[in-house]
């Protein structure tokens, strides 16, 4: 298993699939993303930042049923795991514990 830390777009991803619950693919990641971070990604740096959640143990997948909208193709959904939502809360508790330390003397 790769480290446990979370770089930024990891928790990004992460966090939307969290947000996404049952409809958390490729394209509804990076499309809220888009939406709700106001960044641009490409489908592809979706895929890889997914892939290395998966190889963390971050995620795991599973494809839906066919749908006739999409020609009959399943799409690859994920899901945080229970390492997944530990990552979180960890990352969580760090940036909330450095937070607490910045004053307004750090800003002038």
């Amino acid at each position: 298993m790769k480290g446990t830390n979370l770089g930024e777009l990891e928790e990004i991803v992460l966090l939307v699939v969290a947000n996404l619950y049952d409809e958390a693919y490729g394209v509804a990641i990076k499309l809220e993303i888009e939406e709700k971070c106001n960044r641009k990604i490409t489908i592809s740096t979706v895929h890889n930042v997914l892939q290395r959640l998966q190889e963390k143990n971050f995620l795991e997948s599973r494809y839906s049923e066919p749908t006739k909208e999409r020609g009959g193709k399943r799409k690859l959904l994920f899901k945080v795991t229970k390492s997944g939502q530990a990552a979180l809360v960890n990352s969580r508790t760090m940036r909330e514990s450095l937070w607490k330390g910045v004053t307004e003397l750090a800003f002038e």
